[in-house]
């Protein structure tokens, strides 16, 4: 049974949607996701730092207890059209205490300004930025939620395709990785979910990507080959209409050889993390203890090898 802070968290969410216009420019969408949480506050004791990778900026987020050669590169999410290093900076934090990593959150292009394969290619570099830098690919962890989530594994696709050494770990937060919409809980999770809608999620991803294929393996990795890529943990929320985007997504990385753990949060909606409830803390905390041991266990097999 979820907790009453998240009975609070999810009927604020469901005014919050309740009173959104029924058409909002992409601006105006931009303003009111920014107004709902870039003001988290976040602890007094971290460290923020804005850089530029070329032309994306970005934002270093770390944590006292921060190992300076280990790195969570973090995609924020917002349909590919929204968010920005404000509106994660609070999420970015939390991941950087608990994982002991400096958090590293771009702010790449958006559609519908900035279209397919804008965002991918902004993630690639950052990615590339960090080897560059000096820090091991076994430790850097990768991740993002929802389209951040999509986009992280179009990186990985990417990466790995290039001939890229890839990253110790990836963490996925309610990630879209179906942009058809054909997964059954589209519609049997519909009238749980307070922040999504399956007309809203199908009509998205035209701004991003146009007229081209949904199924494209970089737009829907679920029809990607999963071959290769690290090991990943999935976290999604019971009552989303996004959860059979990870459900098959683990299905299909597994069946590809892939290590891949999901993780299914009972009562919890599209990217709970974000919100302050017992149960984020928890998602957090295991998030945490699940980095850490990928990270020990690369670390270890270097110092073998």
């Amino acid at each position: 049974m979820a907790s009453k802070e998240s009975l609070a968290e999810r009927n604020r969410l469901i005014e919050y949607v309740a009173s959104q216009p029924k058409k909002l420019t992409i601006q105006e969408s931009r303003n009111r996701l920014e107004a709902l949480l870039a003001s988290i506050p976040i602890d007094p004791d971290i460290k923020t730092e804005k850089i530029m990778i070329e032309n994306t900026p970005a934002e270093w987020v770390i944590a006292p207890n921060a190992a300076r050669d280990r790195v969570f590169l973090y995609l924020h999410g917002g349909a590919y059209m929204l968010g920005s290093l404000n509106t994660h900076r609070d999420l970015a934090a939390k991941l950087s205490r608990s994982t002991a990593t400096r958090v590293l959150v771009i702010e790449y292009r958006l559609a519908p300004e900035h279209p397919f394969p804008s965002g991918i290619e902004d993630a690639v570099t950052a990615y590339r930025w960090l080897l560059r830098s000096g820090i091991s690919p076994e430790r850097i962890v990768v991740g993002g939620d929802s389209a951040g989530g999509g986009l992280t594994m179009a990186m990985l696709l990417s990466l790995r395709d290039a001939g890229d050494a890839l990253p110790a770990s990836a963490i996925l937060l309610s990630p879209w990785t179906d942009m058809e919409g054909t997964g059954e809980s589209m519609e049997s999770r519909a009238d749980a979910d307070p922040w999504l809608n399956p007309e809203q999620n199908r009509a998205a991803p035209f701004l991003y990507i146009g007229s081209m294929d949904r199924r494209h393996p970089l737009v829907s990795p679920i029809y990607a080959d999963l071959q290769g890529l690290p090991p990943m943990l999935v976290h999604v929320g019971n009552d989303e209409i996004l959860l059979d985007d990870s459900v098959r997504l683990v299905e299909r990385a597994n069946a590809a050889g892939v290590e891949a753990t999901l993780k299914v949060w009972e009562d919890m909606w599209h990217v709970f993390q974000q919100f302050t409830t017992p149960e984020a803390s928890k998602a957090i905390d295991e998030i945490g203890e699940y980095v850490k041991q990928k990270l020990e266990n690369e670390t270890q097999k270097i110092s073998t090898e």
